[in-house]
């Protein structure tokens, strides 16, 4: 399954101190055994059409091997918990996007 996470940062942690934190923390995030792969970026430059998003600061998308591995993820991983109590004060909003493939 893929787990999709977009961000929109609070306007005072927009300054590069700041973003460079909040970079680090998403790839630390990565680190967990329970990921089998993802990354994250900001939103492409892709052309401007009515179904297109790019209002958001930075988008992580993960996959998991298996739906215990993402629900171990949210429930029990250190790395999802630390994540989300060093920045969880850092965002105006979350969307979060979950598929089956």
């Amino acid at each position: 399954m893929e787990h999709h996470v977009y961000f929109w940062l609070k306007e005072e942690k927009k300054d590069a101190e700041s973003i460079a934190a909040f970079e680090a923390g998403l790839e630390k995030l990565r680190e967990s055994p329970t990921i089998a792969g993802g990354g994250w970026g900001k939103p492409a430059a892709t052309p401007e059409r009515p179904v297109t998003d790019h209002s958001f600061d930075y988008g992580l998308s993960l996959r998991f091997a298996t739906m215990d591995d993402h629900n171990r993820y949210q429930e029990d991983d250190p790395h999802h918990h630390e994540f989300v109590e060093a920045f969880k004060d850092w965002w105006e909003k979350v969307h979060v996007r979950d598929l089956e493939i």
